[in-house]
């Protein structure tokens, strides 16, 4: 246990070390102080020696580095902590999928201004020049005002679902109307009432009787007559029918997925999308309607093999009955998941979706994978300018069951209030956030042991440990100086009261790092000398007016796994 221990490095400055004792906790070895240490000042410089001036926000000259790349932060992030202070940010991410309302650079960055972490790109709709259009005007928002807003594209998949309604935006389905739902290729425009459907076998599959849901039962049909490779269908749940919306049918109370289940994760566009998505460097690919984790493995040996040393994360989406099926090992293998739950709730009973969503977001905690609640969280937006009451609690519930981010669909991509809906997620966020800590409701760390390696279990005890610590003191941040994601996520993961700021050299990180909860990422060159780091850091950020002297800080680094705990000089 000897030998165990010396791995395990503190380096406070000896001015500055509380006292602390390794409890006996056996192959545990947590770090908990002996005593309740009271707040520390620490001794070191408020100056760097390659720091030169710059005007600050309000005109004064402070310090940045003259031969070193100053730190990037978020620009929305930098504005949010000097009006708020640290311990008042918004934890929980924002994901906005980009569409026809908000693809131009202003509109994007009025996003980038409320507060949108990652934007979300949906192989479903537009071509590839589309999509890489909208890439080019997030990485040039990125580079020329300042933001670190992560892109994320998601695939296709092989879902059954309807085709781009000749290119009307939108067709209403009213009571007791007979539509033609056809395999069958047609000029356009389309003949009335029709819609084309793009599975081959969908006139073989179906059956008389059948109940036929669109985009999870915002419209239904029943199947009343076959002729050939038409259907015809009965409206008995009026309802608007959307360009590319999914398609399922019901059997006898049952959804009908022995095609579906044949059907390939992966189709052959989705492989030309993936592809164009690496070679873009985009951040995330969220693969639809995974049914095994064979399917994710394979997709990140691909990645790995077409583009050397990329970070691309993969995030599996949530939202078939195999899905659930796989669940646990469908999240092991992945880089995060999705509740894609209007998917979802196509296929199980609607009232199903809530416990599974509560199942999912606490299996992704456990198992320290980035979680997405998604799909019709303030839906009614898409159309008025404040959701309903009842959007509202479904969104503070996933804010209460601690999700990493809440994602934007149709209200993003082509609703009418795209940023008054962003401001609702962001507003109930930080309102559920702050009544969180005010109640101090201080969750027990009962998590799984998710570490591969020894030295992973010493980073993994060293951030439980960290993040006690931070609840107990009340410290105002936690730093944490990784060349990773390890050690950044495994402190997400166990959700202290304050902020997190993560430090890491790398640009791809530090995007990917936007997904997780309560981290705030930095791009910032530093060293393996942590008493360097922190002058530096400090320096910076008092400068930028993000931190003030006497803030009281825990600091992390996954290069010496050490801890220390200080106030701001």
């Amino acid at each position: 246990m000897a030998a165990a221990h010396s791995l395990l490095h503190l380096a406070v400055p000896k001015s500055l070390a509380p006292t602390f004792t390794l409890s006996p906790l056996g192959a545990a070895h947590r770090l908990l102080p002996s005593l309740r240490p009271q707040r520390m000042v620490a001794s070191c410089s408020s100056a760097h020696p390659d720091l030169a001036a710059f005007p600050n926000p309000n005109g004064l000259l402070v310090a940045e580095p003259a031969a070193v790349t100053p730190t990037d932060i978020d620009v929305a992030t930098e504005a949010e902590l000097r009006e708020n202070g640290s311990r008042s940010t918004r934890r929980t991410k924002l994901v906005c999928t980009v569409g026809p309302a908000t693809c131009g650079p202003s509109e994007l960055e009025a996003l980038a201004v409320g507060g949108m972490n990652v934007a979300r790109l949906n192989m479903c709709h537009g071509d590839r020049d589309w999509h890489q259009k909208v890439i080019s005007s997030v990485r040039r928002l990125n580079e020329e005002k300042g933001y670190a807003v992560a892109v994320m594209m998601d695939t296709e998949g092989s879902e059954i679902h309807m085709g781009d309604l000749g290119g009307a935006p939108a067709a209403k389905a009213e009571d007791g109307e007979i539509w033609i739902f056809s395999v069958r290729s047609f000029e356009v425009p389309l003949p009335e009432l029709t819609v084309h459907v793009n599975y081959e076998g969908f006139a073989e599959d179906v059956r008389v009787g059948d109940d036929l849901l669109v985009d999870g039962g915002m419209a239904r049909f029943e199947v009343v007559e076959k002729l050939g490779p038409d259907v015809k269908c009965r409206c008995t749940d009026p309802g608007l029918l959307l360009p590319r919306a999914n398609l399922t049918f019901w059997r006898d109370g049952s959804v009908v997925r022995a095609k579906n289940a044949m059907l390939p994760t992966i189709t052959s566009k989705d492989w030309l999308d993936i592809d164009f998505g690496i070679a873009e460097g985009v951040d995330f690919i969220a693969v639809s309607f995974v049914k095994s984790a064979e399917v994710i493995n394979h997709l990140k040996s691909y990645i790995a093999a077409r583009s050397r040393g990329s970070d691309i994360a993969v995030i599996a989406k949530i939202e078939s009955i195999d899905s659930l099926t796989n669940l646990e090992e469908i999240i092991r293998a992945s880089d995060g998941a999705m509740v894609a739950r209007g998917d979802l709730g196509a296929q199980i009973p609607l009232e199903q979706v809530p416990s599974i969503q509560q199942k999912i977001v606490k299996l992704c905690r456990q198992l320290n994978k980035p979680v997405i609640v998604a799909s019709q969280l303030p839906e009614s937006m898409i159309e008025y300018p404040i959701p309903t009451r009842a959007e509202v609690a479904d969104v503070s519930e996933a804010v209460h069951q601690r999700a990493d981010a809440l994602m934007l669909s149709g209200e993003s991509a082509m609703g009418r209030y795209p940023d008054k809906a962003l401001s609702v997620l962001s507003n109930v966020s930080l309102r559920i956030e702050r009544w969180w800590r005010e109640e101090k409701h201080h969750e027990p760390l009962e998590l799984e042991d998710v570490s591969s390696s020894f030295s992973d279990k010493i980073s993994e005890e060293i951030c439980i440990s960290a993040a006690k610590m931070a609840n107990k003191l009340e410290v105002d941040a936690v730093f944490v100086y990784t060349k990773g994601v390890h050690m950044a996520s495994l402190l997400s993961r166990c959700r202290p009261d304050c902020p997190i700021f993560a430090f890491t050299n790398s640009t791809s990180v530090r995007r990917r790092l936007n997904l997780q909860w309560g981290l705030i990422p930095f791009r910032l060159t530093f060293s393996d000398d942590m008493e360097s780091n922190l002058n530096r850091t400090f320096s910076l950020l008092k400068a930028r007016g993000m931190i003030k002297s006497g803030d009281l800080v825990i600091a992390l680094s996954d290069m010496l796994q050490s801890i220390q705990v200080m106030n701001v000089p």
